[in-house]
């Protein structure tokens, strides 16, 4: 892990050395929107509504309207509020754990100890521990102000972002206010809670559509519905230009894509066909499998016949990351 932040945390007179660490992240396959017919990428302008006129990043300021005045804040308006830059993570308050309601959880940072001694660090962790409270802090993150807690998991403090009072709404459901249930229908709700008792283990569980995702990804791989970047988009990807879940696929896809190779005719390689070794790719299923797999330039050898059909050029329709 790459640390995103260091500062201290401080209470009373006590500073600990930390950094900071995204504790989460994103396990979704990387999509991204391409044109049906030829598999070209879709990309999008900034175009000003009224004069149609595509805008620069540089030519864009923010805008607030409270619906029937519009005011402008340009970079230098908002240059002018006092930045929120400390580097301190400063603890307000020692509160009962169970105090804080889990519904204004934000995102989860670890803090790794920053000094040659974690004395500090220990010793935080240990009086969270002991005494049952939960850390109330605020600190500044990308020039916003937030609030937060900080809690131990597995021997590491965890900051935890908090959602500000009033970003909490409050629940109006007039339907249940009148409904009772009976002592009977209650003992027979808590023997059917009963029966499905159980300890929590979140390793039971799996993201099945992510998961039916990459098999439908390798699937395709391997049956030779895939160009590579390049011949998509007819340049080569940019540094940095892999999407979200393609570089956890990569081991599976690079075996696909041998599998795949290893059941067809062999074909002369390309610069191409070298550039996309271990790239993600994907293409649009023909409506019949051919029988043999040619070069992504060039139609199937006329050795191999396709029964009961007229063979034609393959059409690339693709997307490939």
């Amino acid at each position: 892990m790459r640390s995103i932040w260091n500062g201290v945390v401080s209470f009373g007179l006590v500073n600990v050395p930390i950094k900071l660490y995204a504790a989460t992240h994103n396990h979704n396959v990387g999509l991204h929107q391409v044109h049906t017919e030829d598999g070209g990428r879709i990309r999008y302008q900034k175009v000003c509504e009224l004069d149609g006129e595509v805008i620069s990043q540089h030519d864009i300021s923010s805008g607030y309207t409270d619906g029937h005045h519009q005011v402008i804040l340009t970079k230098e308006d908002l240059a002018d509020l006092p930045a929120e830059r400390s580097r301190e993570i400063s603890v307000v308050e020692f509160v009962p754990s169970e105090q804080v309601d889990p519904i204004m959880f934000g995102d989860s940072y670890y803090l790794e100890p920053d000094s040659k001694s974690a004395k500090a660090y220990v010793l935080l962790r240990e009086v969270l521990n002991q005494t049952n409270r939960t850390a109330i802090v605020k600190y500044a993150l990308r020039e916003k102000s937030h609030l937060g807690i900080l809690r131990v998991k597995d021997d590491v403090l965890v900051l935890q972002s908090l959602l500000w009072a009033d970003e909490v709404r409050k629940p109006d459901f007039k339907a249940i206010e009148d409904v009772k249930v009976s002592d009977r229908e209650l003992d027979m709700a808590k023997a059917l809670v009963g029966s499905f008792e159980s300890d929590f283990d979140p390793h039971q569980y799996a993201d099945e559509y992510q998961e039916q995702l990459k098999i439908l990804i390798q699937d395709k791989l391997a049956s030779g519905d895939g160009v590579t970047v390049s011949q998509a988009f007819g340049k080569k990807p940019a540094a940095g230009d892999d999407e979200g879940g393609a570089i956890d696929l990569m081991e599976a896809l690079r075996r696909s894509v041998a599998a795949a190779k290893a059941k067809t005719v062999p074909a002369k390689p390309t610069d191409d066909d070298e550039e996309a070794a271990g790239k993600l790719t994907i293409k649009k299923a023909p409506a019949k499998k051919p029988a043999a797999k040619s070069t992504p330039a060039e139609p199937a050898p006329a050795a191999v016949e396709k029964p009961k059909a007229t063979r034609k050029p393959r059409t690339k329709k693709a997307v490939s990351e």
